[in-house]
């Protein structure tokens, strides 16, 4: 017996140390589930985070920014793009980096949602992301031309190059610096004025953008992440500008150009250009109006972060072109400080070194004089040798210019390419540097590509097309871009097409918000996702400060457009070895014209389809079924404004909770007057509407809603029009049942 209880002693404290243990054994392992999913959560928010701060360094900010700058007197642009990113550039980031987070959808099903009427603002965003890829691809064609340059050594761009036949006009390289040269005649083989035509296209450009596109399908078809990729990719750009930089402290005349770069001037401030290409590359920086900021994220970021994230893109976005500025206006100087005089001195003494090491003949030997003489004089000492002689003379020439140059040197699209060009050169292991930097350029406007492809395959794929390999087949205008004057094609998609197509869809935007959906509704509907309210002074800055300015911008726009003197792009001159100022004909404002009318076409045409297919329906309805004889029709009443509060039409359903949610909006709906918040019901906080003004067109579409929806609940032979559909009380929902009994019996 003693043994039998001192087993049952030792049995009896086992059984809930058992049970015990087993219960934290749960316990540990959903809190580990818990910990898991959170920090697998907190580590999803932190890559979407870094992937909307890597897509704010964009190739638009190395090399759209700095030629603009550049044009529009340097610190006059920065303050005046600087004052429009706080004015509308960071609250109009943020509403849509919210609206993503808030209804979950497409940037075309989010505008027929919010306003149905304007759904065809997101159609619209896709023909400005169609037309932005378009001629954002031969960006990287130019970076891949660049990088398979980058092999050769010495780089060709740092030396005048070989030709054959030697003439006075051969003499033009060393009139500018090669960098340029090379750009415009090796590069792109530019021609001199846009009116000569897509005649012929560039070889090597042709069979870039092949090469690029072909990239982009099999990304897209093979679906491949390039998240990590572009996160990589867009810090070690950053690592490369800041050696860049670095590098070009130490070159001539680099601190005046850097305070030349920050002075402003008033007078510069009364230009309208100026405040229009600040105000449109604020919207092309950031994405705006593009859908690109809608579609980014995959899965929601939560919590109120919504401002950092947004402030923090923009900042990496200004920091990031600021710094690549700051690198071309330093080469700009130093091509400054290099011309004229200084490079004759600079050619004659390495002219002078070549002969005595033997590698040039005696004959070479310029005049005693030369140094003396206007610099054109050392041009007519060279065009005046024997050819053999020029031609060496040439080739050891330094990549200087002999012509006197002014601060504003070079000021189209390409001053990006041929700066860093000229910075990557000064390093030890050229070719290397260069094939970092192009590289890394190339991969970071491909990934910044896609992403704009991305707004504009996802919402086709939900609602048109299945297969978005058709749609990329749609994407062979781009060799339009590849000919000799594509790149000044390319300068009037980017500089008028673009800009004006965006600010009118930002617009329309702002007003379906601010005044139709209402500011104040959407910012306490915005409440329940934040935790908290907004700020109010953001209801303010929508609707009396953002406006006013994109449509002050609209009208800039236009009147630069259709001014008596037409608008100008810079041109290659090859005869005078410089950019010179073309007006663009008038036929190719036309085509603007026409091109952005057809971009902003679905804005007007989906509000007739809307119309034309609420028409349609309702006769459908009404000759669909014949009435019986013996059912007396009802007369025709007209319904009173209800009382309750309304919902949206256009909804997101869930995936689990459709049907659920419909029963729920059925019974709500029978409920009449006396209805329940839909806050309070079970309905998604998508759905509901607090306030709204007397303009909301939802209340509208959301009443043919909720009568669509009660008209189904009846039995068929009494179904009539939406439009004449009396809202019932429960009570007399039930005597209609009877009555229609009696009668059928």
């Amino acid at each position: 017996m003693e043994s039998f209880e001192e087993i049952a002693d030792e049995e009896v404290p086992k059984e809930p140390r058992i049970y015990v243990s087993q219960s934290l054994r749960r316990l540990t392992r959903e809190i580990l589930a818990t910990k898991t999913q959170n920090c697998f959560t907190q580590t999803k928010r932190t890559e979407i985070t870094m992937i909307q701060i890597a897509f704010s360094i964009g190739l638009d900010s190395i090399w759209r920014f700095p030629y603009l700058c550049h044009r529009n007197g340097g610190g006059s642009f920065i303050l005046v793009y600087f004052f429009m990113l706080l004015l509308f550039g960071i609250p109009l980031l943020y509403i849509e980096m919210i609206m993503e987070q808030w209804l979950r959808v497409d940037n075309v099903r989010i505008w027929k949602q919010l306003v149905p009427w304007l759904g065809g603002i997101g159609y619209a965003s896709i023909m400005v992301c169609i037309l932005v890829s378009l001629y954002n691809s031969v960006i990287i064609v130019w970076s891949l031309s660049y990088l398979s340059h980058s092999f050769d050594h010495p780089l060709p761009w740092n030396e005048c190059p070989l030709v054959k036949n030697i003439n006075v006009t051969d003499l033009s390289c060393l009139r500018t610096v090669s960098h340029q040269y090379f750009w415009y005649h090796t590069t792109l083989s530019a021609s001199g004025h846009i009116e000569e035509g897509v005649k012929a296209l560039v070889l090597h450009l042709t069979l870039g953008i092949f090469a690029a596109w072909f990239l982009l399908f099999l990304i897209m078809i093979t679906g491949l992440k390039v998240s990590i990729p572009m996160l990589i990719f867009s810090v070690f750009l950053l690592y490369i500008l800041l050696c860049l930089f670095i590098r070009s402290l130490f070159l001539e005349g680099a601190i005046a150009s850097l305070r030349r770069m920050v002075t402003i001037e008033l007078s510069a401030w009364a230009s309208l250009d100026l405040w229009r290409q600040a105000g449109s590359h604020v919207l092309y920086s950031l994405g705006l109006g593009m859908g690109t900021i809608i579609n980014l994220s995959s899965c929601k970021t939560g919590g109120s972060n919504y401002a950092q994230v947004a402030s923090l893109m923009a900042l990496v976005n200004l920091v990031t072109s600021l710094l690549a500025t700051s690198i071309i206006f330093i080469v700009l100087g130093f091509w400054a400080a290099t011309s004229g005089h200084a490079c004759v001195e600079k050619g004659v003494s390495k002219l002078m070194k070549l002969i005595d090491d033997g590698v040039l003949p005696q004959d070479a030997k310029p005049p005693e004089n030369i140094l003396l003489q206007p610099p054109l004089d050392y041009l007519d000492w060279i065009s005046n040798l024997p050819r053999h002689l020029q031609d060496q003379v040439i080739r050891f020439s330094p990549s200087c210019s002999i012509k006197a140059q002014k601060e504003k040197f070079m000021e189209g699209p390409g001053l990006a390419f041929a700066a860093f060009s000229q910075v990557v050169s000064l390093f030890p292991a050229s070719s290397l540097w260069a094939i970092l930097f192009f590289l890394t350029l190339a991969v970071t406007e491909l990934s910044t590509l896609i992403r704009i492809l991305e707004g504009i395959v996802v919402p086709f794929q939900n609602s048109i097309f299945r297969n978005y390999p058709q749609l990329l087949s749609g994407f062979l205008g781009s060799f339009v871009f590849t000919s000799r004057p594509g790149s000044y094609i390319m300068s009037l998609f980017d500089d008028r097409l673009v800009p004006l197509t965006l600010i009118t869809i930002v617009a329309f935007q702002n007003v379906a918000l601010a005044w139709i959906y209402g500011a104040k509704r959407f910012r306490e509907e915005i409440s329940s996702e934040l935790g908290h309210f907004l700020w109010s002074f953001f209801t303010f800055l929508l609707c009396y400060m953002t406006l006013p300015g994109l449509l002050a911008l609209l009208i800039i726009c236009l009147i630069q457009l259709y001014q008596r003197v037409p608008p100008y792009y810079i041109a290659w001159n090859s005869s005078v070895t410089q950019e010179v100022k073309q007006p663009y004909p008038q036929n190719t404002l036309g085509w603007v014209t026409f091109l952005s009318i057809l971009t902003l076409l679905p804005i007007p045409v989906h509000p007739l389809y809307q119309w034309w297919h609420l028409q349609d329906h309702i006769a459908s309805e009404r000759f669909e079924k014949p009435l019986s004889k013996k059912m007396p029709l009802a007369p025709i009443k007209h319904f009173a404004w209800p009382k309750h509060r309304l919902v949206k039409s256009n909804f997101k359903m869930q995936e689990g909770n459709s049907e659920s949610s419909l029963k729920a909006f059925s019974l709500t709906l029978d409920k009449g007057p006396d209805v329940v918040p839909l806050r309070q019901s079970n309905l998604p906080s998508s759905v509901t509407s607090q306030d709204s003004s007397w303009l909301s067109l939802p209340r509208i579409s959301s009443l043919t809603s909720m009568l669509s929806i009660r008209s189904a609940s009846l039995v068929p032979s009494r179904q009539v029009s939406p439009i004449s559909t009396e809202i019932d009380n429960s009570d007399k929902h039930g005597e209609t049942k009877e009555n229609h009994k009696k009668s059928v019996q």
